[in-house]
């Protein structure tokens, strides 16, 4: 829950203006609801995609407060972020919800970035991959593994966000290379497509490191977004694995 009418037409502006040097590395920017007329209106015809925060899992009706999938698409979204961890942890969304999310919106045409990761108590007590896969296997579950080919995956340690605290290059790989091979085993050619980002304090000083990684194909950047050299510095690392 960040940014203000008086700070975003600058964040945005400076990605603009680098986002043509980036070559091949796809960008894009998740902005809260009430941002997103403003923020379409300056990547309208750019490099740089619209994203959302969040989606409702129902088309339409009454749910006062709820914004659709549809309603993103009209304000020119492509991407939305489901499950993301504090949605989960704050919010109490469950495994069902998100799965219903990501069909929503797909549904409807946007690209989901699914966001799966383990809390610190799940780590040490050795249950990364028990949780990333009952987290993943809930929206296979409903949509099939082909529904990742039209979709983004995310891991976000829970225990990295926010904290300080960031995942070896090695960890996030193992991570990854799980996944890719959970989903493998059910549809090889969706799985070789498929993009992991990885997103738990990704950073100037260590993206590079982590994007070297054979399964990391890029990052959710949380609070390093909110600083636009920072951001960008990120971007030339992704791009530099290419």
């Amino acid at each position: 829950m960040h940014g203000s009418r008086a700070n975003n037409p600058g964040l945005l502006d400076a990605l603009l203006v680098a986002a043509s040097g980036l070559g091949a590395v796809e960008c894009a920017v998740c902005v809260p609801f009430p941002f997103l007329g403003e923020a379409s209106t300056r990547l309208t015809g750019s490099k740089v995609a619209l994203g959302a925060q969040n989606v409702s899992e129902f088309d339409s009706g009454a749910y006062t407060g709820e914004v659709s999938a549809a309603m993103l698409v009209d304000f020119g979204c492509m991407f939305v972020l489901v499950g993301h961890s504090e949605r989960r942890a704050l919010f109490g969304e469950t495994d069902s919800q998100v799965a219903k999310k990501f069909a929503a919106a797909q549904k409807s045409g946007l690209t989901p970035i699914l966001c799966v990761g383990e809390t610190l108590a799940e780590r040490e007590a050795s249950r990364t991959e028990e949780t990333v896969a009952r987290q993943l296997d809930a929206v296979v579950g409903l949509v099939g593994a082909g529904g990742l080919s039209n979709a983004v995956l995310a891991y976000e340690p829970v225990w990295a966000i926010g904290t300080g605290r960031t995942a070896s290059p090695e960890q996030a790989q193992a991570v990854h290379a799980f996944l890719r091979a959970r989903i493998a085993a059910r549809d090889q050619a969706v799985a070789a497509g498929l993009r992991i980002l990885y997103g738990g304090s990704v950073k100037p000083a260590n993206a590079a490191e982590i994007f070297a990684m054979e399964d990391v194909d890029g990052g959710l950047i949380g609070g390093a977004s909110l600083v636009a050299e920072d951001f960008l510095a990120i971007c030339r690392a992704a791009a530099a694995k290419r």
